[in-house]
């Protein structure tokens, strides 16, 4: 199993500017799902709400002119694994990672998916550890270096962002996610996650190789299928 450097952790402290309490959050925020039965899938998905808000509070300083569904664009190219993933290499977490031996040999601690949900579970143990302050406070700084403009509400929408404008046009509640299923060994995992949008009645399941992976599949099912509601309903 692969462990931190030492002293990394004091480093890793020192560079996000938050001095831990409870040195068990930070350890289990660089936990992968690989290395112990006790990991920070949960973490990640305190932190993955906490992102969402910090970063909404941000552009809604600084977007002060843009309504609200670019804002959710822009929002949606902020927090897409691919910016959490170069945020995650500046601040060197790759090293700090402890995963499975598997994982690890597989090339783990550079995977994107692996380091945008360390990133998260980061952002949520410093919510554990000291509140809400402190960690949009985190999110402001990792945001400082990354340039955000309203020319970022031309990015193509993913299925998730296009199906959350989809409901909110029709004055509906964002749609749920949950994991209802894992498979295959611990470095070579596929998710089941399902995608409800409760007002309707409906439900549909999507698998990718990491939960964002499967919530942006299921999103494209239930995209598909309301689509196809609409189409019937207009003939």
């Amino acid at each position: 199993m692969k462990h931190p450097p030492e002293g990394g952790l004091a480093a890793l402290q020192a560079r996000i500017q938050h001095s831990f309490s409870d040195g068990r959050l930070l350890q289990l925020a660089l936990t992968h799902r690989s290395f112990s039965a006790d990991h920070n899938e949960r973490l990640e998905f305190l932190g993955d709400s906490v992102l969402n808000l910090a970063v909404s509070h941000l552009l809604y300083a600084r977007l002060s002119a843009l309504p609200e569904g670019d804002l959710s664009r822009v929002r949606a190219s902020l927090v897409r694994q691919e910016t959490l993933h170069q945020l995650a290499i500046k601040l060197a977490l790759s090293p700090l990672l402890r995963l499975g031996e598997g994982e690890a040999r597989s090339g783990g601690s550079s995977r994107p998916s692996i380091l945008a949900d360390a990133l998260e579970a980061l952002i949520g143990a410093v919510y554990l550890d000291a509140g809400y302050g402190p960690a949009q406070a985190l999110v402001h700084r990792l945001y400082e270096a990354v340039e955000i403009n309203p020319r970022m509400e031309a990015a193509a929408k993913d299925p998730k962002t296009e199906l959350q404008e989809w409901l909110q046009g029709h004055k509906m509640k964002l749609p749920a996610y949950r994991v209802v299923g894992t498979l295959g060994a611990a470095h070579k995992q596929t998710f089941d996650v399902e995608c409800e949008v409760a007002e309707l009645g409906l439900c549909e399941r999507g698998i990718g190789g990491s939960r964002r992976a499967g919530e942006q599949a299921a999103a494209a099912a239930m995209l598909i299928r309301l689509k196809a509601r609409g189409a019937k309903a207009s003939q």
